[in-house]
């Protein structure tokens, strides 16, 4: 599966769009007690465990909108977009989501 950034794909021509494609996925609040926590393991100004944290975030929504485009019998994604959100929650905490969406489409080559 092409998964892109870019509106088209250099040397393949798009024969149909599917439609909207999505995936998400949400941090618990104990992240970040687990960030703070872990603050020995910064470098840098750095958390590699928190990092780690968002990348696996990031690959579990990106994994869900690739599994949505191939129900809809897509082989790429174009125009995908990856937002980062903080959402509050009512005892006071945070949570991480991250939201992947892009363009089902399927293509021939050229």
């Amino acid at each position: 599966m092409i998964v892109t950034t870019s509106a088209s794909l250099e040397g393949k021509k798009i024969i149909q769009y599917c439609g909207l494609v999505n995936g998400e996925a949400i941090l618990g609040a104990n992240i970040f007690k687990d960030f703070f926590a872990g603050i020995r393991d910064i470098v840098g100004g750095r958390s590699g465990a928190y990092e780690q944290s968002l990348r696996q975030a990031r690959e579990t929504a990106i994994r869900e909108m690739i599994d949505s485009a191939k129900s809809l019998g897509a082989n790429a994604i174009i125009s995908v977009d990856i937002d980062y959100e903080s959402i509050g929650i009512s005892n006071g905490g945070n949570m991480l989501m991250v939201a992947a969406c892009g363009t089902a489409v399927k293509f021939v080559d050229m």
